[in-house]
């Protein structure tokens, strides 16, 4: 199985795409030079796979390569996942 993030700028969130089939999202919010990220899921019968760590690395990888923006976990899937992972910390201080 093949699983790719992808953002979805026109529904403002990045999604993980399995075989074509949407698996999961993480929900932002642009303000300003702020991306905001509040809400992040998985199908429930796909949790506990890694799939969230999945999801917002891809995420966070994109924001870090293709923008500017500062990053603003309001999500707390987020928050414990930026505080767990030092080197993605420098996004909040762009």
């Amino acid at each position: 199985m093949s699983t790719t993030v992808e953002n979805r700028p026109e529904q403002n969130q990045y999604v993980l795409v399995e075989d074509g089939s949407t698996i999961g999202l993480a929900a932002y919010d642009v303000v300003g030079d702020e991306i905001r990220f509040t809400h992040t899921e998985i199908e429930p019968a796909r949790r506990g796979a890694g799939l969230g760590a999945q999801l917002v690395q891809g995420a966070l990888d994109d924001v870090r390569s293709e923008t500017s923006l500062r990053v603003v976990p309001m999500c707390p899937f987020v928050v414990d996942w930026v505080d767990e992972h030092v080197d993605y910390q420098e996004l909040l201080t762009r």
